[in-house]
């Protein structure tokens, strides 16, 4: 059974410790659903509507390490590398390290503690490998129409952490199909650029707006550039405009890398952090979601 903060204006759903059992994202503080009460309107929505396809993403749920595994490459093949907010991961083979494979796992202990109905707190503790543990600490909190993320990340092991994270908002409001009725905003001139082919088709950029000429048959990705001149309390504004309903980021962390992913029903920006750990560092970082509804 999992968790649900709430408050006059929102309701938001927290999956238990262990119901997403991937090796990708981050199990604790598994944000699955959010639900405005001003127009009963839904933002949150799965990776793929295929059951069985994907990897088991669904609504905000960060991710250490998309690119590079920390400690992967010094690990043989059948030793273990951290997966942070997961556990220990074991590499099965000389290939280089995907993000969306399972590996074995073991898992990290995750304790969550309910402070009151606007409130939770999870905990992952250290487990060593190879000189490589981090003390992770998550609290969720609601401030009247505002979802904020609070994270320190402690280095308690005697190796360097070297990493990014990232929320990836699989979003889309009241489950209304991604195309020409929404309109993702961004504070800045956007620099987009991608390396699959054909993967932008149906997309338009106007300065800082991605719109959708239609409904995309296949996904979308696409990097973002632009966003170091950025002097915005907002980073992102996404809005289905015949509801009015609409979800901005302002969290006000430097801003390390970005993208866009997608598909038909869903569409995700990612704004990345970067973190640099030596042994007895800590970094803390916060992300905050504010929920609109506008005439």
């Amino acid at each position: 059974m999992g968790f649900q903060l709430s408050n006059e204006h929102l309701f938001v759903d927290i999956a238990a410790v262990g119901d997403y059992k991937g090796t990708r994202f981050d199990w604790s503080g598994f944000i699955t659903g959010i639900t405005m009460r001003e127009g009963n309107h839904s933002f949150c929505v799965p990776e793929s509507l295929k059951s069985g396809e994907g990897t088991g993403g669904l609504g905000l749920c960060n991710e250490f390490s998309l690119k590079e595994a920390i400690g992967y490459e010094d690990a043989p093949v059948g030793g273990q590398f951290p997966k942070l907010g997961v556990g220990l991961l074991t590499r099965t083979d000389a290939a280089s390290y995907q993000f969306y494979r399972n590996y074995p796992l073991q898992p990290y202990r995750i304790d969550a503690e309910v402070r009151n109905e606007q409130n939770i707190v999870f905990t992952v503790h250290p487990k060593n490998c190879g000189g490589y543990a981090a003390r992770l600490e998550k609290s969720i909190s609601l401030d009247r129409n505002r979802l904020r993320i609070e994270y320190q990340l402690s280095n308690t092991g005697t190796r360097e952490i070297r990493t990014e994270e990232y929320n990836h908002n699989f979003l889309g409001i009241d489950g209304q199909p991604i195309g020409p009725d929404y309109n993702l905003q961004f504070p800045f001139a956007i620099e987009a650029w991608t390396d699959e082919p054909g993967t932008m088709d149906g997309l338009r950029i106007d300065g800082g707006a991605v719109a959708w000429e239609r409904v995309p048959d296949k996904p979308f990705y696409f990097h973002i550039g632009g966003y170091s001149t950025c002097a915005s309390p907002w980073l992102w504004d996404l809005k289905h405009r015949p509801s009015g309903a609409g979800v901005r980021e302002i969290s006000s962390f430097p801003v390390y890398s970005a993208a866009v992913w997608g598909m038909g029903h869903v569409v995700s920006p990612e704004m990345f952090i970067r973190i640099e750990l030596q042994p007895g560092e800590s970094k803390k970082w916060s992300r905050v979601y504010e929920f609109y509804r506008e005439p």
